[in-house]
């Protein structure tokens, strides 16, 4: 499987908030089917933009490595990596990886 298809792929997302004080929340977001990818933080969006990026860091390192990230289901057929690696500021280190014919 490309490396495309590969950061296509949907997994499941956790989410918890936890009440650090009184008054105080942090969120905890994960994607438990891909080991070591969490974050959390007091904004939620700000939590799923660095989930998002450590998804990618982690698929690519994997695949870096001449290993198989973890595949639960099908890559989505919408989804498009090149845009998302762009709007996170990847796309110096992932978008030529997404060019080459068998990353």
């Amino acid at each position: 499987m490309h490396l495309r298809e590969l950061l296509a792929i949907p997994y499941l997302l956790e989410a918890e908030a936890v009440e650090r004080e009184p008054g105080q929340w942090l969120i905890r977001l994960a994607y438990p089917e891909l080991p070591g990818c969490a974050a959390e933080g007091a904004v939620v969006e700000h939590a799923l933009r660095d989930l998002e990026r450590r998804r990618i860091e982690i698929i690519v390192g994997l695949v870096e490595q001449g290993r198989q990230p973890p595949i639960p289901r099908q890559p989505l057929a919408t989804s498009d990596p090149l845009w998302t690696v762009r709007d996170l500021g990847m796309a110096e280190r992932v978008a030529p990886l997404l060019t080459t014919a068998n990353p």
